[in-house]
């Protein structure tokens, strides 16, 4: 039996990393080192080529990543025993040493007289290092597609990774220092472990509310916050969500935009219950986040103040008070004209507009009425009109 065939039957006996020959690029250089033929080589190639042009480091990305009984059992902050570290070293030196494998070795074994591609590796790699320096760090990279992402969303019941978020940053707000300031400090006082409040952020549209949250979760993903949206129907999977990441290194926020309730809405027994903190909600690496134009959650009618219930006062009650089940409720209203100008002449810096400042304060007040009020939403939209009409 040659080297290579030996090496791809040992790789079939993985147990730790036994997840990543279902991985395209692994599974198809199994093959190659199994079977030595050009075809399977080329497949294996063109597989890496989607992803990467360097073996090596591909193949230490994949391990990483690798949501295993190892990493699940540090990352829950438990130790592993003797049989397990030994087994990982073990493994860890396989999957090393195939993925160090040259192009030129499978061409000397394959003995193919046309042209085979080539890729790169990479020697100095310790891939026992590498993981070592990873599980230190767990709380800060994670594990799994939680490694890869930082924003995700709910898709059929389970939680998904969101590939292209809003890539916004703090630096690209401007105004709201105050209130951003808050949400900001709530957030580094979870990613340090201290208590951290449940969050409600209302006020008038395009203030950058939802832009506030997204920008936090960009800012502060190297530090272990990822990001989960929730959508309001979805307020029924808050348990499912809390018992799947409860027990990750990472911190979370969970997501809520545009969130308000009728009076008879289902999912507001579901929200009240969460933010009360039952049981089973209870997480300490998780907040929620949400915003809506409204301070009080649940549209109320006057007609529903006439109602026939016998305790009805108690009922008006319950409904106004959700948005004070939030431990910090923190309000973004409609700029005035300085706060609104402001924004626009940071705007106008970064897009770098050519228009004289004086005309451009003009045309955004102009803009600002026609479209019914002052907002950074509306200056951005402004600005971005008067960039796309500049010669």
């Amino acid at each position: 039996m040659s080297d290579f065939k030996k090496l791809a039957l040992a790789a079939r006996t993985l147990v730790i990393f036994k997840s990543l020959k279902e991985r395209t690029v692994f599974s198809k250089l199994l093959m190659a080192l199994e079977y030595e033929s050009a075809e399977c080589y080329c497949d294996f190639v063109a597989a890496l080529y989607m992803h990467s042009d360097n073996l090596t480091e591909y193949i230490l990305k994949l391990v990483l990543e690798n949501e295993n009984i190892f990493m699940l059992t540090r990352g829950a902050g438990k130790k592993t025993g003797f049989f397990l570290d030994e087994c990982l070293a073990n493994e860890l030196a396989l999957i090393e040493q195939i993925a160090k494998i040259p192009a030129q070795e499978f061409e000397r074994k394959i003995g193919f007289d046309g042209f085979l591609p080539h890729y790169a590796v990479n020697e100095q790699i310790d891939f026992s290092q590498v993981y070592a320096q990873r599980i230190y760090a767990i709380s800060q990279f994670g594990y799994g597609i939680y490694s890869e992402y930082h924003v995700f969303m709910i898709k059929e019941g389970a939680i998904a990774p969101v590939k292209n978020p809003d890539p916004i940053m703090l630096s690209q707000l401007t105004g709201y220092e105050y209130q951003r300031k808050q949400v900001i400090d709530n957030t580094l006082a979870l990613l340090k472990g201290r208590p951290a409040n449940n969050v409600l952020l209302y006020g008038d549209c395009g203030t950058g509310k939802s832009s506030t949250v997204k920008a936090i979760a960009n800012e502060y993903r190297s530090q272990g916050l990822r990001l989960i949206e929730l959508k309001k129907k979805q307020l029924h999977e808050l348990p499912n969500i809390t018992e799947t990441v409860c027990k990750n290194p990472l911190k979370f926020i969970i997501f809520i935009d545009d969130l308000s309730f009728t009076e008879d809405d289902d999912d507001f027994a579901a929200l009240k219950a969460i933010l009360e903190g039952s049981v089973a909600a209870a997480a300490d690496n998780l907040v929620i986040y949400a915003t809506s134009n409204r301070r009080h959650l649940v549209r109320e009618t006057f007609s529903s103040r006439e109602g026939d219930e016998v305790h009805l006062n108690d009922t008006l009650q319950e409904f106004l008070s959700l948005s004070d089940r939030f431990g910090l409720s923190i309000c973004f209203q409609k700029p005035d004209k300085t706060t609104y100008l402001k924004v626009v002449d940071e705007l106008a810096r970064e897009y770098q507009l050519k228009t004289p400042i004086d005309e451009v304060h003009t045309q955004a007040e102009a803009f600002a009425i026609q479209r019914g009020g002052r907002s950074p939403r509306t200056a951005k939209q402004f600005i971005e009109f008067l960039k796309g009409n500049e010669e």
